[in-house]
């Protein structure tokens, strides 16, 4: 390793991770590794989905991988898929982890640097040196000069009674390769009601099966319509908010100004994205946790909606009366051997044949197993409110002994709230990858700079294994 230069370990090959590695792979001559156990690159858990049924939850004019060239997905798809998709259109998610995948290679192909994808899991991470180890199940040892933890959060299952989480009829993660085919084909009940359920309701859904859903608020995610209003931008009074009192009462007055403007609330919410990482930071820690405890969800559920075409599907399968919602929570849960037996808080009882985690990642990094061990060693503090990592404005890990550790994505939420959307997930990687280079720029002692064409010097390798 380090033949190319400088050696940046990218922790995760899913989106962030594979726009991370292109960024850096922009900059010159750097050798990026891209470590993660799954098969496929660029896509992670949000486009590996086969099922077209399930969309992207944004039209394709808002998800180009590039900040300063909003029409290169569309491009993409015109030369790809069918010259008249239009930029308001909803595509399959498995699409776009194409395009990641596509735009990944052409970096690579045009870059002094070079790229290596490793199929493993990072386990542990130090700090030796000023260099960043890596240790691997596979039992290899990589170091890498600077590191980018991409890989997000785990599912949270806290939820869950431990019979249940001890059971084989529960699916704690939907979106591991076949699990949803392979439902039994009696009911099932999902639990968590945002766009995880809403995609694995559309999977699930046979003539001859009931599909439960429940969460403690029973809200859904709203519609985005077929041709959006133009983003209205926010009155100072809600800019400048400095409490949860304030910014509730400003919102709801812009809201409503909006909507006699416009006839669209969506308007109103969108316009917030520019400011919503600045208010967040005036909160104080008491209204951050309030607003998580009674106003998140609802504004999860209508800052992150669902493409009118899968409203109108999942509609289908609640007026055919195979789509049975309920609020509350899962009290009991008892795996007869034959099924599962549950309680629900309201007093439902149900008999299924499977119960599905839709409730997505935590906030927690501690649940995370390579988050919790950055944690332990000093090398990460818990975020804000203790979702994700703490974090610099660049996106560096802060931590007891400053390695040089960035991340971007949701472990982010806990200093900006709104961090994991394509608009976010693209503008973070571009700055994690100028503030990567910046730092090992600033590292003059530590490499030697012959004259090559070449944007970052190049620097003697450490003796490591070969990386596969």
């Amino acid at each position: 390793m380090g033949e190319a230069g400088w050696t940046v370990a990218v922790i995760g090959a899913g989106a962030a991770g594979a726009l991370t590695a292109a960024r850096l792979l922009d900059a010159g001559r750097l050798q990026v590794v891209l470590i993660d156990p799954g098969a496929a690159t660029a896509r992670g858990v949000a486009y590996s989905t086969p099922d077209g049924r399930h969309l992207l939850n944004v039209p394709v004019a808002g998800m180009s991988a590039l900040p300063d060239e909003p029409d290169d997905f569309v491009d993409w798809l015109h030369a790809h898929v069918d010259p008249g998709i239009k930029p308001s259109a909803f595509v399959a998610r498995a699409r776009y982890g194409d395009y990641l995948a596509d735009h990944l290679a052409a970096c690579v192909a045009r870059s002094a640097g070079s790229l290596e994808r490793v199929h493993a899991r990072v386990v542990a991470v130090g700090h030796v040196d000023g260099q960043v180890t890596l240790q691997l199940d596979s039992g290899e040892l990589l170091l890498a000069d600077a590191a980018v933890v991409a890989s997000g959060t785990a599912p949270g299952t806290a939820w869950a009674p431990p019979g249940l989480q001890a059971s084989a009829r529960f699916v704690a993660d939907p979106w591991l390769p076949d699990v949803l085919d392979n439902l039994p084909d009696s009911d099932v009940l999902l639990v968590g009601t945002g766009l995880t359920m809403v995609d694995v309701v559309l999977a699930a859904d046979r003539p001859s099966r009931s599909v439960h859903t429940v969460s403690r608020h029973g809200v859904i995610p709203a519609v985005h319509r077929s041709e959006k209003t133009p983003p209205v931008p926010p009155p100072a009074e809600l800019a400048e908010a400095d409490s949860l009192a304030v910014l509730r009462s400003a919102l709801l007055r812009h809201v409503a100004q909006t909507v006699r403007r416009t006839g669209d609330w969506r308007a109103a919410i969108d316009g917030l994205r520019p400011i919503t990482s600045q208010v967040w930071k005036r909160l104080s820690a008491s209204d951050k946790q309030e607003f998580l405890r009674g106003d998140a969800r609802t504004w999860d559920a209508h800052r992150h909606r669902m493409a009118p075409v899968t409203a109108e599907r999942l509609a289908v399968v609640r007026e055919s009366g195979r789509l049975c919602q309920h609020t509350g929570e899962v009290v009991t849960a008892e795996d007869t051997g034959h099924a599962v037996r549950v309680l629900l808080s309201d007093g439902t009882v149900m008999t299924v044949g499977a119960v599905v985690n839709c409730t997505g990642p935590v906030g927690d990094a501690k649940v995370d197993p390579l988050l919790r061990n950055l944690l332990a060693q000093g090398l990460a503090r818990s975020g804000d409110v203790g979702l994700g990592l703490e974090t610099a404005d660049d996106g560096r890990i802060l931590g007891d002994d400053n390695a040089p550790l960035w991340t971007l994505g949701a472990l982010r939420r806990g200093s900006l709230w709104e961090s994991t959307a394509m608009p976010e997930i693209r503008s973070q990687a571009a700055g994690v990858a100028r503030s990567v280079v910046a730092y090992l720029l600033s590292t003059e002692a530590r490499f030697t700079a012959p004259a090559v064409p070449a944007t970052v010097p190049v620097r003697t390798a450490p003796s490591v294994p070969t990386v596969r």
